[in-house]
């Protein structure tokens, strides 16, 4: 087993002698046995252990046996207790996935803090062949059929080569202690089902099905990794990032077929399930202004491109601008100077810059997004106009409208900030200084034409 073992880091180029490791160990025969392999290399390495809280006084008992193993071994062992299943019902998640998620959470942390080089798991290949079944059933595509992969980011693998019974088998054969989990025969948890159910039955009709899906997954493997090579060349034609958003070519994207394969991965990485990507495919052909959500993301269907933005944090954010302050750095970035007025005053037409009559105005003046219902009078005309329909009228998409930002001095309009600035506060031959305000840069949307 340990010669596989060191065979298998060595090809999948896993680490390197003198890398520190944190061993992520349940006190299982997989985990166990990964440990005492580890500690065979003669790397420096750690364990850590989560205690879930998910089976009451077995779980504290995996806790004192893992600890008991450190400490045999001599090496530190990290412990943390996680309220899992509270974990879970606040984000809405399975508790697998709640533990999953608290698990690396807490190992990256300890690499950051501690130096580690890789986190160590101990997967193997049943994992791999219960992984496709289950992924199989949740209709995943192509990308949750390719297999565990042995080296993701800082995470390792070293025990794929290996099966369940190989481990349980050189564990017994070697005297090793492990602790059992009883919850492994619960079959109404899914991959037990799978596990103890489902891969007999499938192995009743092929006997050499093991080892005939564990072909198929490198078959898909490698099928994938041309294919992702493929649709990274399409997602840099047609996606167009900004600062503040993402936006796809409509025309162009209505060329690809399959359309809705091409959509679904265009749109994957803002979190779109395959239900709200349908939707989306069929308003590609609809009225623009249709909007889908994500978990993270916002899309709009406008009229030439999907403008797909960041939902934002709830509350509303408000800024303000002293007298006499010459830089303002904040969602957008502003040069404020006051300078005296002349006949010879050069009138800019450059919408970035707002020439204000400084004695129209009273700070500190306030930056924050417009509300409904408000109006102001765009320079040059005699009229109020809403800033809604200001917004349409300047074709603003409802991003845009979202993002853009206004300067106000008490509760009336001064600028819509890089468009248009309120004709009450515009210079006129009785104006004395002039309040300069240059729109130098942007955390996020100031107006349509940044």
């Amino acid at each position: 087993m340990y010669r596989k073992f060191v065979q298998y880091i060595q090809s999948e180029k896993l680490f390197k002698p003198g890398d520190r490791l944190l061993v992520g160990i349940s006190g299982g025969p997989d985990s166990v046995v990964l440990t005492r392999l580890i500690a065979k290399t003669g790397n420096p390495f750690a364990l850590a252990h989560c205690n879930f809280n998910l089976r009451g006084a077995d779980s504290d008992g995996d806790e004192r046996f893992v600890q008991w193993l450190a400490d045999d071994l001599g090496v530190e062992c990290y412990l943390s207790s996680f309220p899992t299943k509270e974990y879970a019902a606040e984000k809405g998640i399975s508790v697998e996935m709640a533990a999953r998620d608290l698990r690396y959470n807490w190992f990256d942390k300890i690499c950051i803090e501690n130096g580690f080089h890789r986190i160590v798991v101990g997967h193997h290949l049943d994992d791999v062949l219960e992984t496709f079944l289950l992924n199989l059933t949740r209709g995943t595509g192509i990308r949750g059929l390719t297999g565990i992969k042995p080296l993701s980011g800082k995470i390792i693998r070293p025990l794929l080569f290996a099966t369940r019974q190989e481990i349980e088998d050189y564990a017994g054969s070697q005297g090793f202690n492990y602790r059992t989990d009883a919850s492994n025969n619960d079959t109404t948890i899914k991959r037990n089902l799978i596990r103890h159910r489902v891969i007999p039955l499938l192995e009743q009709l092929n006997p050499s099905f093991r080892q005939n899906l564990e072909k198929t997954i490198g078959y898909l493997s490698q099928t994938s990794d041309v294919f992702f090579t493929a649709m990274e060349k399409t997602r840099e034609k047609l996606v167009k990032k900004q600062p503040d958003r993402d936006t796809v070519s409509i025309p162009k994207l209505k060329k690809k077929q399959p359309l809705s394969l091409y959509l679904y991965e265009l749109l994957r990485p803002y979190n779109f399930n395959s239900d709200v990507v349908a939707e989306i495919e069929q308003a590609l052909w609809g009225e623009p202004g249709k909007q889908f959500f994500s978990p993270t993301h916002r899309l709009v269907c406008d009229r030439d491109e999907l403008i797909i933005t960041q939902l934002a944090e709830k509350g509303a954010a408000l800024f303000y601008i002293e007298k006499d302050q010459e830089v303002f750095d904040g969602p957008v970035r502003l040069h404020i100077f006051e300078e005296p007025f002349s006949e010879n005053y050069p009138i800019t037409r450059d919408e970035k810059i707002a020439t204000i009559d400084a004695d129209k105005v009273s700070f500190p003046l306030v930056l924050r997004k417009w509300q409904t219902g408000e109006y102001f009078r765009p320079l040059g005309m005699k009229g109020l106009k809403k800033l809604s329909d200001f917004f349409i009228d300047e074709k603003y998409s409802i991003p845009d409208k979202e993002n853009a930002w206004i300067l106000y001095s008490g509760d009336r309009v001064v600028w819509i900030v890089g468009k248009r600035i309120d004709d009450r506060v515009k210079l006129t031959p009785e104006t004395k200084t002039v309040l300069r305000i240059e729109l130098t840069g942007s955390n996020s949307t100031a107006g349509r034409d940044l």
